[in-house]
Protein backbone atom coordinates (compact mmCIF):
# COMPACT_ATOMS: atom_id res chain seq x y z
CA UNK A 1 0.00 0.00 0.00
CA UNK A 2 1.34 3.24 -1.02
CA UNK A 3 2.04 5.92 1.38
CA UNK A 4 -0.85 9.24 0.70
CA UNK A 5 1.02 11.67 -1.08
CA UNK A 6 1.45 15.35 0.69
CA UNK A 7 -0.80 18.01 -0.65
CA UNK A 8 0.68 21.26 -0.62
CA UNK A 9 -1.82 24.02 -0.05
CA UNK A 10 -2.18 27.43 -1.41
CA UNK A 11 -1.57 30.29 1.02
CA UNK A 12 -4.13 32.18 1.87
CA UNK A 13 -4.39 36.04 0.65
CA UNK A 14 -4.89 38.39 3.39
CA UNK A 15 -7.40 41.11 3.55
CA UNK A 16 -10.77 40.84 1.67
CA UNK A 17 -10.96 39.23 -1.28
CA UNK A 18 -11.46 41.17 -4.89
CA UNK A 19 -15.49 41.35 -5.96
CA UNK A 20 -14.61 42.76 -9.55
CA UNK A 21 -16.42 45.76 -8.93
CA UNK A 22 -15.41 49.65 -9.29
CA UNK A 23 -12.29 50.57 -7.16
CA UNK A 24 -13.02 52.42 -4.03
CA UNK A 25 -11.93 55.60 -3.66
CA UNK A 26 -11.92 57.49 -0.18
CA UNK A 27 -13.01 61.49 0.29
CA UNK A 28 -12.47 63.25 3.31
CA UNK A 29 -15.10 66.42 3.74
CA UNK A 30 -16.39 68.52 5.96
CA UNK A 31 -18.91 67.82 8.72
CA UNK A 32 -21.61 70.40 6.83
CA UNK A 33 -20.98 68.97 3.38
CA UNK A 34 -21.94 65.63 4.83
CA UNK A 35 -24.67 66.80 6.80
CA UNK A 36 -25.86 68.37 3.21
CA UNK A 37 -25.05 64.77 1.07
CA UNK A 38 -26.81 62.98 3.89
CA UNK A 39 -30.34 65.59 3.37
CA UNK A 40 -29.82 64.74 -0.29
CA UNK A 41 -30.06 61.15 0.06
CA UNK A 42 -32.64 61.28 2.82
CA UNK A 43 -34.93 63.27 0.30
CA UNK A 44 -33.81 61.27 -2.99
CA UNK A 45 -34.19 57.69 -1.33
CA UNK A 46 -30.60 56.89 -1.50
CA UNK A 47 -28.03 55.86 0.66
CA UNK A 48 -24.78 58.41 1.07
CA UNK A 49 -22.36 56.58 -1.08
CA UNK A 50 -25.20 56.49 -4.33
CA UNK A 51 -26.12 60.22 -3.43
CA UNK A 52 -22.46 61.16 -3.64
CA UNK A 53 -22.14 59.33 -7.66
CA UNK A 54 -25.11 60.84 -8.22
CA UNK A 55 -24.35 64.17 -6.97
CA UNK A 56 -20.79 64.17 -8.51
CA UNK A 57 -22.37 62.94 -11.83
CA UNK A 58 -24.62 65.74 -11.93
CA UNK A 59 -21.71 68.01 -11.16
CA UNK A 60 -19.67 66.56 -14.22
CA UNK A 61 -22.67 67.43 -16.53
CA UNK A 62 -23.45 70.75 -15.58
CA UNK A 63 -19.58 71.41 -16.38
CA UNK A 64 -20.12 70.67 -19.95
CA UNK A 65 -20.34 73.37 -22.64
Amino acid sequence: MMAKSIKVMPKKRRGRPATGKDPQVVVRMPSNLISEVDAWSAANGTVRSEAIRRLVEIGLKAKRP
